[in-house]
C-alpha cells in the first residue's frame, strides 16, 4: 500500500465535457490508499460454491473472451457523510472479460446466491481496521452480460490508481462496487459481513414501522452543469447551460433554471443509448440584464425520480456573473 492512507483525487465538473471523460479526468479514491500489485505473481482465484475452482494469470484473464461497455463510474460520496453530495463521476470506455464467462466455466452450484469480489488492499478507515476490500453482488446480477472483469479503460491498460492489473465494472452501480485490484471471486449462499458490505455503504429506510438496510448500488439520478463553469463571467444576451445526465436507468427529462429554482425550463435531452452512459443536455439561456445569477439543472429518470433540493444527489446549482 503506497500511499497507505486514504487517496482522494477530485475532479472539478468544469472538466468533464468530453463524452468520454479522459483517463486524467477520472476521479480516485482508494479509501485505504493505493495497491502496488507484482502482476508477475498476481492470480485471479474464483472459488467458493462451485464446481470447478479456477486459477488464472494476467495472460490467461486478457486472453478471454472480451467485451467493451462504455458506461458512468460514480462514487457514492463518503459513506460516513452520505447526504454530502460530491460529483465524483466520470464515462467511461471498459474492456473486459464478462464475469458470467468466468462464473460458467467454474460452474455455480445450485445453492448460490451471492458473489464476493475481493481485493488485497488493506488499511485503516473511519477507525476501523480492516483486512482486505471486499463488495458483493447478487447472483443474478453478476451474470448479467455487461458486468466486467476490466482490464483496461478507454484504449489503455489500467493505472495502478485505478486498479491495475484487474477491477470490477458494474454498470449502473456506485463505483464502490467496481473492487479494484481484483484477486478472488467468491461464489457464496450468503453476504459477506465487513467494513464495507454490511457497516458502510447501506441506505436505511423504515418498512411497516421496521427500519431495514440495503446495500448502496443503484445509481441516483442527477445532472451536473458543465458549461459554464461555476463563477464564470458572461455578457447579457445568449449562452448555453449544457451538461450530463445520468441514473441506473434511462433519464428521461432535464430541467434548467436560472433564478434559484423558481422557474424551470426543460432542455433539449440526448437519449442514453444500450449501456448506461450519461445523457448530454443543453439550453440556450437569454441573460438580459447584468447581475449574478444562480443556475441549476435538475434530472428526471424514467422510473420518475427526481433530484431532491438536498441529499447527496442534490440539485446541482451555480452561480456566474453577467456584464
Amino acid at each position: 500500500m503506497d500511499p497507505a492512507t486514504t487517496v482522494r483525487r477530485l475532479v472539478p465538473v468544469s472538466n468533464l465535457a468530453p463524452a468520454v471523460t479522459p483517463t486524467d479526468d477520472v476521479y480516485v479514491i482508494a479509501h485505504m490508499g493505493i495497491a502496488h500489485v507484482d502482476v508477475r505473481s498476481w492470480r485471479l482465484v474464483i472459488d467458493g460454491l462451485v464446481e470447478e475452482p479456477l486459477v488464472f494469470d494476467y495472460h490467461e484473464v486478457t486472453s478471454l473472451p472480451a467485451r467493451d461497455v462504455v458506461a458512468v463510474l460514480e462514487c457514492f460520496g463518503n459513506p460516513v457523510e452520505p447526504d454530502v453530495p460530491t460529483r465524483r463521476v466520470g464515462n467511461v470506455a471498459w474492456r473486459g472479460v464478462p464475469l458470467a464467462e468466468v462464473l460458467t466455466r467454474a460452474r455455480v452450484k445450485a445453492d448460490a446466491r451471492s458473489v464476493w469480489l475481493e481485493a488485497p488492499d488493506f488499511g485503516t478507515f473511519a477507525g476501523v481496521t480492516s483486512d482486505h476490500y471486499v463488495k458483493d453482488l447478487p447472483l443474478e446480477h453478476a451474470l448479467r452480460h455487461d458486468v466486467l472483469l476490466a482490464w483496461a479503460m478507454n484504449g489503455a491498460p489500467l493505472s495502478i490508481e485505478h486498479g491495475f492489473p484487474l477491477r470490477a465494472f458494474v454498470p449502473g452501480f456506485f463505483g464502490t462496487n467496481a473492487v479494484k485490484w481484483l484477486s478472488r471471486i467468491h461464489v457464496s449462499d450468503h453476504r459477506p459481513e465487513s467494513l464495507f458490505t454490511t457497516r458502510l455503504y447501506n441506505r436505511r429506510h423504515t418498512v411497516n414501522g421496521r427500519v431495514v438496510s440495503e446495500p448502496v448500488r443503484d445509481l441516483d439520478v442527477q445532472a451536473v452543469i458543465v458549461t459554464p463553469a461555476d463563477g464564470a463571467q458572461l455578457v447579457c444576451g445568449s449562452s448555453e447551460v449544457s451538461g450530463w445526465a445520468w441514473s441506473a436507468r434511462a433519464v428521461s427529462r432535464v430541467e434548467v433554471t436560472a433564478d434559484g429554482g423558481t422557474t424551470w425550463r426543460d432542455a433539449t435531452l440526448d437519449p442514453r443509448g444500450p449501456t448506461p452512459t450519461w445523457q448530454r443536455f443543453a439550453t440556450q439561456w437569454t441573460f438580459e440584464r447584468s447581475g449574478r445569477y444562480e443556475l441549476g439543472s435538475r434530472a428526471t429518470d424514467c422510473d420518475g425520480r427526481t433530484q431532491p433540493p438536498a441529499g447527496r444527489n442534490r440539485i446541482h446549482t451555480i452561480t456566474v456573473a453577467v456584464t
